[in-house]
């Protein structure tokens, strides 16, 4: 990118996020910076309607409240870290002196006091592609052409709320809208739960469906419940209520949380849900002060914090809760075998089990300690137990007891009525006691079964099998699968023959699971607590039927990975991370889940990974993990209060890898609002995001991909449209005005279209319902890499990037956009969307950086190991650089392992990979970023001149495409 355009950008994002234009233009006062981007707008500020009260706590006054209560009616006077009086009020802090609705690190400037006038809702992007460009717009070019660099980047919406939160606390009761998910944050639980855990689409909610209606935007919540904790952050609390149980609310079952009030001298708890005052439990009784504050408020962290867990009564469980129990069910049939995928998944295992520490048991394991051998603990959960079966034609199970002097299998052949060979008792094992006998089975099975080679796998039957030696204490099986079952009961047959293409009925059949077998093997595994994660690697990359056999990880709530390109050894590191991940995570199993909404609400639908038998009834997860993502909706069954706020609480009642009944329970809380212009200022992009990913993934089996499609381009008009005609004020015709937070929302609505769930054209079926079950399961994080890519620069790192600054923090470079257009000449480039990092690497690349990357005598991209995964370790100085930013890249990641894919230009197949993920580009049928928001313009304006015809909205969008080819001329002059 030139100075000028990045000078541009950085006015534009200046703006959002504070400190860079004062840098970059110290002589520039800031309405001129304003006007020069058009952010200045005509419309008058809004002015923010004070509420009456609030019933349970005061969200604008986090820290203390003058009028009374925070939450269950605790009186302010204890200021949090960094909090200062202010004049006036003794205890008050500077936030509660005057409201901003903006984030920290969205201040106009450093100098900027808390008294300025709100800002001009939204941003105005300047669309006149028909003449020349008006008086104040954003960014357009001559020639009547929309300039790239000008429009909302989603790199920089990420940069600079993760520099600013590297060095600050996220106060999750002091902030109205939560940073980018891929923000790295240290969340300090105010009562409200940490967005990792749960974003509402709007933190500021219409109080009637009227209101709602006029956004077009969704009312839903993104819930990750086991989400992972940072470095840092307190440990949720685990309480024991003993055999009463945690209390709750007698008419709704809410559990109880920071905001239920305590009234009668504390004999009553009044739910903050349904208003149902109940009686207090005696052992729970305290008494209230005069304000009406339990006493012992300080003491109950139930009461203070918005995620807890509570441990549950034998009335909770549905069978005795044992440590969750693995089984590895393993593929040895001859493309398995073949293909070097059965030694990959056997050392994987060892990897996950042991990490580094394989063989040191049988070098020093005759050392002994007071006469015995000191057994090192393995990387498995504590209490965890693990057992191991093999299939092929026939269904082999292991006893691998440290009793045992050597592994014993035992083999079945009757396929048509499988059963556990082994009793759990010696099929399930302590992974470090049963070291040795675990380890020789591993090294054993390649060997065992390379000269055995039975063709075709019998997978049905070998399910059933686990589930007889799962069934009394449920548990997670982690099965490998390396080409079609095609033998046995359940045999599949190859449906998709790579000859149709488009979006006709025979592919959207090629997407659903017609095997009634499976079918019934899914809803046993949910009856049963068990939960299923697959392993799978295409025959040469041939077709596997995922539609079918990941349909019962989807159901379980498990999880599939798949290698559609499987080669030995270049993805032996990735299938070695994600084994390890899958065995060493948080997660659970037997799982119930129930979302519960104030009164005036109610639930909708869920969207997710799960069963859900009907409408209303909880949701049943026989797997659970730290990576689980699902969504849930919300309609108006009434007129919400706007004097009191509206609360949202998830319950997720699982058991622990340790073998504990509890309940993970998650409380959010949002303002209510008489009108919808508030709630405009307060969208979490994420959520919104993400229920519409989710959604739309669930509408593929019942609708062609072009509906989907469809479907959501007229959503992101009736959004754009619904804020420019209710909510943006007055704006020149030839503008596209976007909502604040809502700026970078059509590129992701592009990424979605584009990405292999739901783009046009051929694509393999079972890439795509693959990639449809991930968007149904992911988290926030996870979803929005894989909607927009990071991409990093290696070429131009400076030389303290990739290294701890004085406070111990990474400087991370910001990220490139996703566009040709900002790739250099010669340049080296990361690009990581969550599921594949690649390592693009341009023909003209320096010798020496790769020298230095690499290693000597690398000088040259012929030179380069083809199947290099993972970087050398060297004494230069970017080396060390790239693999620290690796290592950063990793710990924020998702459930995929991270290992590098090279994309060496003209060299590997992995450029087209590179090349489809250029997301701001024009690829296949897809349209570009600047193609796509003209189009969403033009539709913008059909909508307000009440001439737009959703029907037919398709072929609006092609002549649009047609008519605007001009437009996409800046790549070449970029």
């Amino acid at each position: 990118m030139s100075a000028a355009p990045m000078q541009q950008a950085y006015e534009q994002y200046g703006g959002q996020y504070g400190g860079q234009q004062q840098h970059l233009q110290p002589e520039r006062s800031l309405s001129r910076q304003l006007s020069q981007v058009s952010l200045d707008g005509s419309a008058q500020p809004h002015a923010r309607k004070k509420k009456d009260r609030h019933a349970y706590h005061q969200m604008d006054t986090p820290v203390t409240s003058p009028g009374g209560q925070y939450m269950n009616g605790q009186i302010g006077g204890q200021p949090q870290p960094g909090s200062t009086p202010g004049p006036g009020t003794p205890s008050a802090a500077p936030w509660q002196q005057q409201q901003t609705p903006t984030q920290p690190w969205q201040s106009q400037s450093p100098a900027q006091g808390m008294n300025q006038p709100l800002p001009q809702a939204g941003t105005p992007i300047s669309m006149n592609a028909g003449g020349g460009p008006q008086q104040g717009q954003f960014g357009g070019g001559g020639q009547g052409r929309v300039n790239p660099d000008h429009i909302p980047s989603v790199p920089l919406s990420r940069d600079q709320p993760a520099d600013y939160y590297r060095t600050q606390m996220y106060p999750t009761m002091e902030q109205r809208v939560p940073p980018p998910a891929t923000t790295p944050l240290i969340a300090y639980d105010q009562g409200n739960a940490s967005p990792k855990h749960a974003r509402l689409t709007m933190n500021c909610i219409p109080s009637s469906q009227e209101q709602l209606a006029a956004t077009a935007l969704p009312l839903g919540l993104v819930l990750q419940p086991l989400a992972k904790q940072s470095e840092g952050e307190q440990a949720i609390p685990v309480l024991d209520f003993g055999e009463t149980g945690p209390p709750r609310c007698k008419r709704c079952r809410a559990y109880v949380n920071p905001f239920m009030i305590f009234s009668n001298g504390g004999n009553k708890m009044n739910c903050n849900l349904c208003g149902h005052p109940g009686e207090i439990q005696p052992d729970y009784f305290a008494p209230t002060d005069p304000s009406g504050v339990r006493v012992d408020r300080a003491q109950r962290p139930e009461l203070l914090l918005g995620t807890c867990e509570f441990l549950v009564p034998k009335e909770y469980w549905s069978k005795e809760p044992v440590a969750l129990r693995y089984l590895f069910l393993i593929d040895v049939s001859a493309e398995a075998c073949n293909r070097g995928f059965v030694q990959g998944v056997c050392d994987g295992i060892l990897a996950a089990l042991y990490g580094d520490d394989v063989d040191e048991e049988e070098t020093n394991g005759e050392e002994e300690s007071d006469g015995e051998t000191e057994i090192k603990p393995s990387k498995v959960p504590a209490g965890a137990k693990v057992g191991f079966m093999t299939f092929d034609r026939e269904i082999h199970f292991y006893n691998v007891s440290p009793s045992q002097p050597a592994p014993q299998q035992l083999v079945m052949s009757d396929l048509e009525d499988p059963f556990a060979a082994i009793s759990a008792e010696y099929l399930f094992v302590d992974a470090a006691e049963s070291k040795n006998n675990i380890t020789s089975l591993m090294k054993s099975i390649p060997e065992m079964f390379f000269n055995i080679k039975h063709a075709e796998p019998a997978l049905l039957p070998s399910l059933q099998a686990a589930l007889s030696a799962l069934e009394a204490s449920g548990g997670k099986i982690i099965c490998s699968l390396g080409s079609l079952p095609t033998y046995g009961p359940g045999k599949l047959q190859v449906r998709d023959k790579g000859q149709t293409q488009g979006d006709d009925d025979h592919n959207r059949k090629l997407l659903k699971t017609e095997h009634p077998g499976f079918g019934k093997m899914q809803a046993d595994l949910v009856k049963a607590g068990v939960g299923v994660d697959f392993f799978l690697a295409a025959p040469s990359g041939g077709y596997l039927d995922i539609a079918t056999i990941g349909y019962v990880a989807e159901k379980t709530g498990g999880e599939t990975y798949y290698f559609p390109n499987w080669t030995y050894p270049r993805d032996l590191l990735r299938l070695a991370k994600e084994l390890s991940h899958t065995v060493q995570r948080d997660q659970g199993y037997a799982a119930l889940m129930k979302v519960r909404c104030s009164n005036g609400l109610q639930v909708s639908h869920y969207s997710g990974n799960f069963t859900q038998h009907t409408f209303g009834a909880d949701l049943e997860l026989a797997s659970v993990t730290e990576d689980s993502g699902m969504c849930v909706t919300f309609t108006y069954d009434g007129k919400l209060d706007t004097k009191t706020d509206t609360y949202f609480q998830s319950a997720l009642l699982y058991t622990t890898t340790s073998g504990q009944r509890r309940v993970r329970c998650t409380n959010v809380v949002a303002h209510v609002n008489e009108s919808a212009r508030e709630s405009m200022k307060m969208i979490d992009q994420d959520a919104v995001v993400g229920i519409m990913a989710k959604e739309s993934a669930a509408k593929v089996h019942d609708r062609s991909l072009k509906d989907v499609r469809q479907h959501l381009q007229e959503k992101s008009i009736d959004i754009l449209a619904g804020y420019r005609k209710h909510f943006s004020g007055s704006h020149p015709p030839g503008q596209l005005v976007l909502p604040e937070n809502l700026k970078e929302f059509a590129m992701y609505m592009l990424g979605l279209i584009k990405s292999r769930a739901l783009k046009g054209g051929h694509e393999p079926s079972d890439r795509r319902i693959y990639e449809v079950r991930l968007l149904k399961g992911m988290g926030a994080a996870e979803l929005s890499l894989y909607l927009y890519p990071r991409i990093i620069a290696l070429h131009s790192l400076e030389p303290e990037q990739g290294f701890a600054d004085e406070n111990g923090h990474l400087k991370i470079p910001h990220g490139v956009r996703a566009s040709f257009s900002q790739i250099e000449e010669g340049g080296a480039y990361l690009v990581d969307n969550g599921q594949i990092l690649l390592l693009w690497l341009h023909a003209q690349v320096s010798p020496n950086l790769l020298e230095d990357l690499f290693g000597e005598g690398c000088d040259d991209l012929q030179k380069i190991d083809p199947n290099l995964s993972a970087l050398p370790v060297l004494d230069t100085l970017l080396n060390a650089q790239v693999r620290n930013i690796l290592l950063s890249m990793e710990e924020g990641r998702g459930s995929k392992g991270l290992a590098i894919q090279l994309a060496r230009q003209g060299l590997d197949g992995a450029e087209f990979e590179f090349a489809r993920l250029l997301y701001e580009d024009r690829n296949g049928e897809a349209s570009s970023y600047v193609d796509w928001l003209v189009m969403l313009h033009r539709g913008v304006g059909t909508e307000l001149s009440g001439q737009r015809s959703k029907e037919s909205g398709d072929g609006v969008g092609h002549t649009i495409t047609n008519t605007i080819s001009g437009i996409t001329g800046y790549m070449s002059s970029s």
